[in-house]
């Protein structure tokens, strides 16, 4: 093999000493074709094959593998050949080469198909731009491994990223990670770019025209940013968010995060977003901290509240005072169990609305067909029917967690209020939990408890007490003042008795 040396050698001899082509094949012995190559090149010109090599195996199935490869493209990503699933075929037509062969033959092919897209280099201006994408990634919450779909939005002048974490990519959580990131900012960016999701596009129209949710248009209107839209599969078009999802996943999510709750997740994530802000990005001297500084004063201002992030949708309770979402029931007061009411959906609460009041919240829940009881919303109904004590299932629920003291006041008012007068008169005592607060109650059952006044009554005056405690007055200095001194330790004079009976 000839190396760049020799033909440097070659050409000093020609070009240099002037040497004739027959010297120097006698004075260094290369052949009289490797010295005329040398002339003409600096170095040795890569290996090229001047005709296919002949392949007698899987020569004949080369025009079957190109057939396949064209049906191929015309499948939905996931389900075109691969190599091996093309050797496969191949075998059952009677192939009888090596997989390995096939592999190869297939990956030639696909690199002559191969167009690698070119992109223009863009520069923005401060605080007009932003991009919006989601993304998902493995967590450990609360001891199981589940998948979270994470919501980012990045600024294309400062590259600063926001990052959320949610269980689905509902609109509610749409709406709640542009609140959350605005407020990570300091500011509404003038322009966001999104990909066709359908929690903005209601329909792709020709061209860029988007027919968008109303519900979107609302959130929109109410931050007064402008919505920009990838044309369909061009995702390209805001490369900097789908390189932020990768981004993300590599080096938020890796090693996977343990959190007990969302809340939990979101604030490990909010704090890593934070310190992602000192990086300094290729080309630029300012870190993205000062140049998101910078930013901020060319930003859509914050309104004074964020835009409400939930789904509303009316709802009536059933039998049972409960209101359906997503497979799941929510409870309602029985007070309110035969009012039109509205339920507000958010990510990660639900609340019950009658007319302008919020008559009941929960924590809402992920799972399938799962009942979201609050015992409190019950007790007006147990009150007149103290015979389903035992059975209720809200009150089953909470007698695992509540105070032991609970049990103990519940059987002193049943030994002595029997016939299930005990029994309404401990629910009156639960019914406390609705106005005042629960630590306070809890400590008003202990208490009184404590003092033998097992009752209703005492369990209302211990809770005065706790409410309206007296201040307690400092103790009077007698050493400061001499005539007091003997106050409190003189003698009892018995005779002032007889002079009291005697009058």
């Amino acid at each position: 093999m000839r190396t760049v040396e020799n033909y440097e050698a070659i050409r000093r001899a020609y070009f240099i000493d002037k040497l004739s082509i027959r010297a120097i094949h006698k004075q260094l012995g290369y052949d009289r074709g490797t010295i005329r190559k040398a002339i003409v090149h600096a170095a040795p010109m890569p290996y090229t094959l001047e005709r296919p090599r002949e392949a007698p195996v899987i020569g004949p199935y080369k025009q079957r593998i190109a057939e396949l490869l064209k049906e191929s493209k015309q499948q939905k990503r996931k389900q075109r050949y691969t190599a091996h699933r093309i050797f496969e075929l191949l075998r059952g037509e009677g192939y009888t080469g090596s997989e390995g062969a096939v592999h190869n033959h297939v990956s030639r092919e696909r690199r002559k198909d191969e167009y690698k897209e070119k992109y223009i280099p863009l520069e923005f201006d401060p605080g007009q731009d932003g991009q919006v994408d989601w993304g998902e990634a493995e967590v450990i919450l609360a001891g199981e491994r589940v998948t979270v779909q994470f919501f980012t939005l990045r600024l294309n002048y400062s590259k600063a990223r926001f990052v959320m974490a949610f269980p689905f990519q509902k609109q509610e959580a749409f709406f709640e990670g542009h609140n959350q990131a605005f407020r990570f900012f300091g500011g509404i960016p003038r322009r966001l770019t999104y990909d066709n999701l359908k929690t903005a596009v209601y329909k792709i129209l020709a061209g860029r025209n988007r027919q968008e949710q109303e519900s979107f248009k609302k959130f929109r209107s109410y931050y007064l940013f402008e919505s920009n839209y990838c044309n369909p599969a061009q995702g390209h078009e805001k490369g900097g968010v789908e390189n932020d999802v990768g981004y993300v996943q590599r080096n938020f999510m890796t090693p996977l995060l343990r959190a007990n709750s969302y809340e939990e997740l979101n604030a490990m994530l909010w704090k890593a977003c934070q310190e992602n802000l000192h990086r300094r990005v290729r080309g630029q001297r300012p870190s993205v901290f000062d140049l998101l500084a910078d930013e901020r004063s060319w930003f859509l201002p914050l309104p004074g509240e964020l835009f409400p992030a939930c789904v509303s949708s009316p709802v009536k309770p059933n039998g049972y005072s409960q209101v359906d979402l997503d497979t799941n029931r929510y409870s309602v007061p029985v007070e309110h169990g035969n009012d039109q009411l509205v339920l507000r959906a958010y990510p990660f609460q639900v609340e019950i609305i009658l007319g302008n009041q919020v008559i009941a919240a929960h924590a809402r829940c992920f799972g399938r067909e799962q009942d979201v009881l609050d015992p409190l919303h019950y007790l007006s109904l147990l009150e007149q029917r103290p015979g389903a004590f035992e059975h209720a299932k809200p009150l089953r629920y909470w007698r695992k967690y509540w105070p032991k003291d609970y049990d103990r006041l519940l059987e002193a008012l049943r030994t002595r209020l029997p016939e299930g007068r005990g029994v309404k008169e401990f629910i009156a005592v639960l019914k406390l939990h609705r106005e005042h607060p629960a630590d306070q109650v809890e400590q008003a059952v202990h208490a009184a408890l404590e003092l033998g006044a097992a009752s209703l009554d005492g369990v209302r005056l211990c809770l005065r007490q706790l409410q309206h405690t007296q201040p307690q007055l400092p103790m009077l200095e007698t050493e400061r003042f001499a005539s007091l001194a003997a106050f409190g330790n003189q003698p009892v004079n018995l005779q002032q008795y007889d002079r009291l009976v005697a009058k």
